[in-house]
């Protein structure tokens, strides 16, 4: 996903002089085309993530958009302060990159690991989290993302859309492939798992993405598609505490639904070790294979 933002930072770049583009002393190897582009509006802050983000705030309120970039957890946790009281609390035009979302730096553990960002961010006032889910998602992503005035934070992972599979149309919440027997919910690249799953099973089910969080309302698609099968999987490599389990339960209560919910997530470090992406998606049951297995049982307990 990551070259495929740098090309549409390029794009978006050339067209719009109101760009500014901050990193935390990351990129190399990968932004040379959006530093060429932006010139003297491509500014390497340093590491130092809690400076970038006010110098971000200050060059939005002299009507900049700018883009501050590093990897995920180095533009949530360490800056969140600034986040909170200078974006976000004054509503600022700030969108904030993070590159490798969940256990996207596998090895590098936990320093380097996102799995509670989503949780943390969408707590604040003004701020929205975007998500695409697939490489081909990510130019419409950060269109949307930017047409909206305010805080915003895209989240970058990995994986492309598989054959046979259409991209849809942009939304908050999407529904990539339709069935009758179970509703699936996903958030990000982690849908890709469920989709093989669904695939691997053969079990025939809704299969929903969403792009946005928090999530304000639930589509009328989705519900309909839980009336129909009483049965909701939601899985997301995110802590399940503010995570959009949570986020969805509370509004399936709120539509007078009562389906049987099962929620897959990150698990943080269950025997302390680290590995890859795919180790830790293993070691928390987000695997395409756990997912088909949990999809028959609950298929065969109905």
């Amino acid at each position: 996903m990551r070259r495929q933002f740098s090309a549409t930072m390029e794009e978006i770049s050339n067209n719009n002089d109101k760009i500014v583009f901050l990193t935390g002393d990351l990129g190399f190897m990968a932004l040379e085309n959006v530093r060429e582009a932006l010139g003297e509006r491509f500014v390497n802050a340093g590491v130092s993530e809690q400076n970038m983000i006010s110098m971000a705030a200050s060059l939005a309120s002299d009507g900049f958009t700018p883009i501050c970039y590093s990897i995920a957890p180095f533009t949530v946790f360490r800056p969140a302060e600034q986040i909170r009281l200078d974006v976000c609390l004054h509503n600022k035009n700030v969108k904030i990159v993070g590159n490798g979302g969940g256990y996207g730096y596998g090895i590098m553990g936990s320093t380097h690991h996102a799995i509670e960002d989503i949780g943390v961010l969408s707590t604040f006032q003004n701020m929205t989290c975007y998500i695409p889910f697939c490489r081909e998602d990510v130019d419409t992503t950060i269109k949307n993302m930017l047409k909206k005035v305010g805080p915003g934070y895209l989240r970058l992972g990995s994986g492309e859309l598989p054959e046979g599979i259409k991209l849809p149309a942009y939304a908050p919440i999407r529904k990539v492939i339709s069935g009758d027997e179970i509703t699936v919910i996903a958030l990000g690249p982690i849908a890709l798992n469920a989709l093989d799953a669904l695939k691997q099973s053969q079990i025939s089910g809704d299969l929903f993405v969403i792009s946005e969080v928090p999530i304000l309302k639930l589509s009328k698609e989705i519900i309909e598609s839980i009336q129909k099968t009483k049965k909701v999987i939601i899985v997301e490599e995110h802590v399940q505490r503010g995570g959009i389990a949570e986020n969805i339960s509370l509004l399936i209560l709120q539509n007078g639904l009562s389906p049987k919910v099962m929620n897959f997530c990150a698990l943080g470090y269950p025997n302390g070790k680290y590995g890859s992406q795919k180790y830790h998606q293993e070691l928390c049951k987000l695997d395409a294979k756990s997912i088909t297995k949990s999809l028959k049982e609950l298929i065969n307990e109905s």
